[in-house]
């Protein structure tokens, strides 16, 4: 698993990326696939779900990853939501691609296979947040949203926050058609900054990595406290799981962080 120097700085919080490396998934899902909703063999799934519980600290039943459909819905999850039976749970989760809590030794996550993970930390209202931004959430503003979801719900003050930007597909692999680039011009990105054409086929290239940095910063974070891993999970095949290379049927990485206990 990966960390962010950024965010391993707070012994208030713990987090991760995990890597394509430790599990028991085989075939394009191999090895360790943590993606609930991807067609792999459920009970592979569980036990590297209770491989990643026991190299984090937090029980199985209190890692929670949504249902992600490539929008902007945001869901706290709190003490309402963690009393509730198992199947209310997941249909309280589905269709969502922000999470944030305020709870102790609950992880929000985020799965992932080229789309970009966010992960976000308010040290002042201590809570934090796992962002599935692909290029559709991302045209929609959610990295924003969940930082005015912080701001709004807890009374977190951007300019501290702290955030990380996880391995997923860079701009070099990112190829687009135009349907796309109009996408983000109409949604009024600075677009100099975020696409570039290919010098041989002029196709075009989006850079997802500084379109969700672009928005961390419009809503008031310091450049300084957000973290771009820099790894695309395209040219990495070896690491990280890419459903552009590998396919929609293959294996996902779990992008995710929680607040540590107060308990020694």
């Amino acid at each position: 698993m990966l960390q962010f120097p950024v965010l391993s700085e707070d012994c208030n919080i713990s987090h991760f990326v995990t890597t394509r490396q430790g599990g028991v998934s085989e075939g394009a899902y191999a090895s360790f696939n943590t993606g609930e909703y991807s067609g792999d063999d459920p009970e592979a799934v569980r036990t590297n779900r209770r491989l990643l519980s026991e190299a984090i600290g937090i029980p199985f039943e209190r890692i929670f990853a949504p249902f992600q459909v490539h929008g902007t819905k945001i869901r706290p999850v709190d003490p309402v939501f963690l009393s509730l039976p198992l199947d209310e749970q997941r249909s309280y989760l589905y269709g969502v691609d922000a999470l944030v809590t305020n709870v102790p030794d609950v992880c929000v996550a985020v799965s992932t296979a080229d789309c970009v993970p966010l992960l976000l930390y308010a040290p002042d209202v201590k809570a934090v947040a796992a962002v599935h931004a692909g290029w559709r959430g991302t045209v929609q503003g959610i990295a924003g949203k969940t930082v005015r979801f912080l701001v709004d719900e807890y009374g977190a003050d951007p300019c501290l926050m702290k955030a990380g930007i996880a391995p997923s597909i860079g701009p070099g692999a990112f190829e687009v058609g135009e349907e796309v680039v109009d996408a983000f011009g109409e949604a009024g990105f600075e677009m100099p900054c975020i696409l570039k054409r290919d010098a041989d086929t002029g196709k075009a290239h989006i850079d997802l990595w500084e379109a969700n940095r672009l928005q961390l910063l419009a809503e008031g974070l310091s450049a300084g406290n957000i973290e771009l891993a820099g790894l695309c999970t395209y040219t990495h095949p070896g690491e990280f799981f890419s459903a552009r290379r590998l396919g929609i049927k293959s294996g996902r990485i779990l992008s995710g962080i929680f607040l540590r206990s107060s308990r020694p």
